[in-house]
C-alpha cells in the first residue's frame, strides 16, 4: 500500500485566462488530496471517501463519460481517460482523505484527479509525464465531469516545485519556474462561501467569450483565441458586442499580461507594484468580468486595511471560495489574527486564513 499526495494550488493572477489559452501564475500550497491505494487482481476500480463515507465501485472496461455529479466522477473519469489513451491500467482500490476544502477555489477537483492519475500509473507501472498527465486530468473533468475547465489546475499539482511560482503558457504547457522572494507570502483566506463550477453564470462568461473572440476573428483571421487579441482590435469590436460581452472579453485581453508582469515584479523585488497588479486583477474580475461576491470584496478590502499587505485578490473562478493577499513577512501572523477578527464581525461566514508554502507536486510514498 502507497499514497499518492497531490497538492492545491492558488492563482496568484491570471484569472480567467487558462480557458482562453493565456498565461496564469499559480503556485501549490501545502494542502492536500491523499489516495492511499493498492493493486486489484481484476479490471475493478473501488473507491472509499472518508468526507462522506462512501464507497464506489465499477469496472475499468465499463467506464462511460456520463459525470453523474458524485465525487467519485473525478477518479473514474480519470480512469477513463487515461484507458482511452492506451494506458494499460490495472485494477485498483482507492482510499481517499483530504485537508484541502471543497469548493474554495483552490483546486481540489485537479488535486484528487492527479493523486488518481498517479496512483493508477504507479500500480500499473506506466510512465509518469507529468504534462500529458495534466491533460488526461483535464480531458476526465471537461468530458466526464462535465466542466469546462482550462489546464491550470492539473499542471500545478503536476509540476509544482517548492517554493516557486509557475509562469504557464496554457497553449504551449511551457513553464518557467519563478522563485518566490523571502520577504513577502502569500495568505489564503477562504472566505467560507461555497461555489459550484457546473453553475450558469461561470458557463455564460465562456459564451461570453466565444461570441466577443467570433467578432474579432472576422478582421483578425490570425487569431486563434482571446490570447492573441489585444485592446486596439478588441475595441475595433466594440459596436458588434453587447457592453457585457465586451466587458467579459476586455477582462481576459487585460488579464493576460499580468502574469508576466508580477512574475517580473516579484523577481525585482518591486513588492508593491506586485501588490498593485492583484488589486487591479480584483477590481476587473469585480467589475469587468463580474465575478467576484460580496464576501471577496469585503475580505480583499479588509485585507488592504492593513499595514503589512501591498495587494489583495480573489483566486479562483468566483463566486465565493478563497481570495488572497501579498503580505510583508514579518507581518503574516499579525495580518491573520487582524483581518480573522475582522471578517468575523462583518460577515455571516466563518472564514479560514493560512500562510500558504509552495511545495512540489504530486508525490508517491509508501505506507509506514
Amino acid at each position: 500500500v502507497a499514497v499518492a499526495h497531490a497538492p492545491g494550488r492558488v492563482n496568484l493572477i491570471g484569472e480567467h485566462t487558462d480557458y482562453q489559452e493565456g498565461f496564469v501564475l499559480p503556485m501549490t500550497v501545502d494542502r492536500y488530496v491523499a489516495v492511499a491505494f493498492a493493486p486489484r487482481s481484476d479490471r475493478m476500480i473501488r473507491a472509499h471517501t472518508s468526507l462522506f463515507n462512501k464507497t464506489v465501485e465499477y469496472p475499468l472496461d465499463g467506464l462511460t463519460p456520463i459525470g453523474q455529479g458524485f465525487w467519485s466522477d473525478y477518479i473514474m473519469g480519470t480512469a477513463w481517460a487515461m484507458h482511452e489513451a492506451g494506458f494499460p491500467l490495472i485494477g485498483i482500490d482507492l482510499a481517499v482523505k483530504s485537508d484541502l476544502p471543497m469548493g474554495a477555489g483552490l483546486s481540489s477537483s485537479a488535486a484528487l484527479e492527479v493523486a488518481t492519475a498517479r496512483a493508477l500509473c504507479s500500480v500499473s507501472q506506466c510512465t509518469w509525464d507529468p504534462i500529458v498527465m495534466a491533460q488526461l486530468a483535464r480531458r476526465a473533468e471537461n468530458e466526464f465531469v462535465g466542466v469546462g475547465c482550462g489546464i491550470m489546475d492539473q499542471v500545478a499539482s503536476t509540476a509544482g516545485k517548492a517554493n516557486c511560482a509557475l509562469l504557464l503558457d496554457c497553449r504551449s504547457l511551457q513553464f518557467e519556474l519563478v522563485r518566490l522572494p523571502s520577504q513577502v507570502g502569500i495568505v489564503v483566506m477562504d472566505t467560507g462561501v461555497r461555489r459550484s463550477l457546473g453553475t450558469t453564470e461561470y458557463d455564460t462568461r465562456r459564451k461570453d467569450c466565444a461570441a466577443a473572440f467570433a467578432a474579432i476573428k472576422t478582421f483578425a483571421p490570425h487569431a486563434a483565441a482571446l490570447r492573441d487579441v489585444n485592446e486596439t482590435l478588441l475595441a475595433r469590436a466594440e459596436t458588434q458586442l453587447s457592453s457585457s460581452t465586451y466587458r467579459r472579453a476586455q477582462h481576459v485581453v487585460t488579464e493576460n499580461l499580468r502574469p508576466m508582469k508580477l512574475a517580473k515584479a516579484l523577481q525585482s523585488g518591486n513588492f508593491e507594484n506586485a501588490g498593485k497588479l492583484l488589486n487591479d486583477s480584483h477590481a476587473s474580475l469585480r467589475d469587468l468580468y463580474e465575478v467576484s461576491s460580496p464576501e471577496l470584496d469585503l475580505i480583499t478590502d479588509l485585507a488592504r486595511s492593513d499595514s503589512s499587505c501591498l495587494g489583495a485578490r480573489m483566486t479562483g473562478a468566483g463566486f465565493g471560495g478563497s481570495a488572497i493577499a501579498l503580505v510583508r513577512t514579518e507581518g503574516i501572523q499579525r495580518f491573520i489574527d487582524q483581518v480573522r477578527q475582522m471578517y468575523a464581525k462583518c460577515s455571516e461566514h466563518q472564514g479560514s486564513f493560512f500562510h500558504g508554502s509552495a511545495v512540489d507536486g504530486v508525490s508517491v510514498r509508501a505506507m509506514t
